[in-house]
């Protein structure tokens, strides 16, 4: 069959951290962990007349008809993972990543940039999150615009610009919790809300022109800690409904020390308030070169 040219949205979804997951319980069980939770991504699919394009390890490849339906698909597969990790002693975490543009589709398989770039996007994602393009803001209803957040400005290879990247709200609590054109029903982020992190010599600032931040040991983060402790993707910082989150997806965990309060988080999220400081994979006591300081500071 001769190839065609379609417009679908274009969806990866890869299981965050499996490599470790081999590591911890060994090859049988692990397998049937993954072999399971593909299996949850995969039940999203009928839902939303999306096709699997095919498995790749730990990854799914799929489209959609249209950008709206692969978004709802999305947040389908992160709130039924996040269902099944309840009941499991070993929870996993996804990333998803799509675009929606031209797609060359020939003999079971799909080709072209938009392809290319909704790969990409996958890469630069986090477990727990669903990251997209302006291509699918675009063509997305007003309707469901609210739940999408613009979080940076990326570098993607192939692409001589920096591109925009959105990030999808899709836990049911924050979705919940929005009503379209009815900004009463959400806490405003007013101006001049903003959290400093102070890393050595460098300084980051978290608020409304610059929403969230990225901290590994990957090339790629916005924060880069070169520090055999710290994973490559290890936390991130996110100001959301006026809260600032510091989300943990790493393997030797956060530690978060405030005046009146010391917590370790393991895949797990806290709200940051006040000041203090921050070590990625090493306790507060261990770690006095690479400690991350922190304060936060409003207008209201």
């Amino acid at each position: 069959m001769p190839a065609q040219s379609k417009k679908l949205a274009i969806l990866f979804a890869d299981i965050s951290g499996s490599t470790a997951l081999y590591e911890k319980l060994g090859d049988v069980s692990a397998r049937q962990l993954i072999a399971r939770c593909l299996g949850i991504m995969k039940g999203a699919l009928n839902t939303y007349q999306g096709t699997l394009v095919k498995t790749i390890g730990d990854e799914i490849l799929c489209t959609f008809p249209s950008a709206e339906a692969a978004m709802n698909a999305a947040c389908e597969m992160q709130n039924a993972v996040k269902t099944d990790n309840l009941s499991s002693k070993n929870p996993l975490y996804i990333r998803i990543g799509f675009n929606y543009g031209d797609v060359l589709c020939e003999e079971g398989d799909i080709y072209g940039d938009a392809v290319n770039v909704a790969a990409r996007v996958t890469e630069i994602t986090r477990a727990n999150q669903i990251m997209t393009t302006v291509a699918v803001v675009n063509v997305l209803p007003l309707a469901v615009q609210d739940k999408i957040r613009k979080i940076l400005r990326a570098d993607l290879k192939g692409k001589q610009e920096q591109q925009d990247i959105f990030q999808v709200m899709w836990e049911l609590e924050d979705m919940g919790s929005t009503r379209i054109g009815m900004s009463a029903y959400r806490k405003p982020q007013a101006e001049g809300h903003e959290l400093t992190l102070t890393y050595r010599a460098q300084t980051f600032k978290i608020n409304l022109q610059n929403l969230q931040l990225q901290l590994g040991r990957d090339d790629n983060c916005q924060l880069v800690i070169k520090n055999d402790f710290v994973s490559r993707q290890h936390a991130d910082i996110v100001l959301r409904s006026g809260n600032f989150i510091l989300s943990d997806h790493s393997s030797n965990g956060t530690y978060v020390r405030t005046a009146d309060n010391m917590l370790r988080l393991n895949r797990e999220d806290t709200t940051l308030r006040g000041k203090g400081f921050i070590s990625l994979g090493q306790p507060y006591a261990d770690n006095t070169t690479d400690l991350l300081e922190f304060s936060i500071t409003s207008n209201n």
